[in-house]
């Protein structure tokens, strides 16, 4: 006589499925984070600030490639 499966409870909890979904969950919410720091970074654009123009200036900072 073969043994017969065990009846699964009705109203237990599939835990893989819950974990799955914790899981897409979390990668989803990576993934939208992500794009929109890159729609940010790629939408703004600074103002021009005042800075120095030319190299003599002793202690200050100015711009690589000014573009203003």
């Amino acid at each position: 006589m073969s043994a017969a499966p065990p009846a699964t409870r009705p109203g237990r909890l599939n835990w893989r499925l819950i974990s799955a979904l914790i899981v897409a969950g979390g990668v989803l919410l990576f993934a939208g984070a992500n794009a929109h720091l890159v729609y940010v970074a790629i939408g703004s654009q600074p103002d021009c600030v005042p800075h120095e123009k030319t190299a003599e200036g002793a202690g200050t900072y100015r711009a690589a490639r000014s573009s203003c």
